[in-house]
């Protein structure tokens, strides 16, 4: 039987996707519960998940114990950094406005490839960067040039930015060691110590009074399957194969992801400016990926 081979675009393209749907099932969540307590369930099920497909394909890979201070350093970028910016974000902003703030990403991504792995880009691909994060900046701001969303969210947001920055290091590292579900399911149950104490002290109590319908279960689920297992595997094996600013720039499809899906299930307004911000930003990813070279 012939095997079918997945075009290497499909990982970060299907993983972006449930990247820009997961701020539509968190801002559901963010209805019922607070913040860590999200971002804890769903490392929960999600790490479960992981690992029950780790030994069910017998895929069980020993970490090396020098590896363990840079396995736990990712994990403390994310999920755990990048998580809180981002969920306390989305707190205090729309799920559209928070994944643009998030789609900056490859703006920055570029200048941290250089200093860690020599990774160039032609000025072709630095002109598509720029492109994008115009349309970026137009999603953002109002009609009379005033911020779309609450300061401290958008703080949070590129705290989130920063943190993810810092993680494609480490993880460019350990791809070249591990497998991607390996890598994940590590991250995340570190992810789950981390914010366990969180959890327990502050919000355990609350969560406990929160009355489980249709709509908690499914956005969860949803969230922890395909936005904390299956797009981070997608991811990691994108960095590995196609390296970090190649696989960063994929992240500005992320607001437009998301701006399609908030209109269609939770009637978010979808403007004029907003239509054009994503083409920009489509355009922007196009001229991005023209000549990459890669030292």
């Amino acid at each position: 039987m012939k095997k079918i081979k997945i075009p290497v675009y499909f990982y970060p393209l299907a993983a972006m996707l449930f990247w820009g749907l997961s701020f539509i099932w968190s801002a559901l969540l963010l209805n019922y519960y607070q913040p860590v307590t999200i971002i804890f369930i769903r490392l929960v099920i999600s790490s479960a998940l992981l690992f029950s497909t780790i030994f069910l394909l017998g895929k069980y890979e020993q970490i090396a114990r020098k590896d363990y201070p840079l396995i736990f350093l990712s994990a403390l970028f994310n999920p755990f950094l990048y998580f809180l910016g981002e969920n306390y974000g989305l707190k205090y902003s729309t799920p559209t406005l928070a994944a643009v703030i998030i789609a900056t990403i490859p703006v920055f991504s570029p200048v941290v490839g250089f200093l860690s792995f020599r990774e160039k880009l032609t000025p072709v691909n630095f002109v598509g960067i720029a492109v994008s994060f115009a349309g970026v900046i137009l999603m953002l701001i109002t009609r009379d040039l005033s911020l779309a969303a609450d300061i401290n969210g958008i703080l949070f947001l590129f705290g989130a930015v920063l943190a993810a920055l810092f993680y494609t290091v480490t993880l460019r590292k350990l791809s070249m060691k591990y497998s991607a579900l390996s890598l994940v399911a590590n991250q995340n149950l570190i992810g789950i110590i981390l914010f366990l104490p969180f959890f327990l002290i502050f919000e355990a109590k609350s969560a406990l009074l929160v009355p489980i319908t249709y709509e908690v279960i499914t956005s969860m689920l949803l969230l922890s399957i395909l936005a904390s297992s299956v797009a981070f595997v997608f991811f990691a094996h994108s960095v590995k194969v196609l390296g970090i600013s190649k696989s960063n720039i994929f992240s500005n499809l992320i607001p437009v992801f998301t701006a399609i899906f908030s209109y269609l299930l939770l009637s978010e307004l979808f403007t004029l400016q907003k239509t054009v911000g994503m083409m920009l930003v489509i355009g922007g990813v196009y001229l991005s990926e023209r000549n990459r070279k890669r030292a």
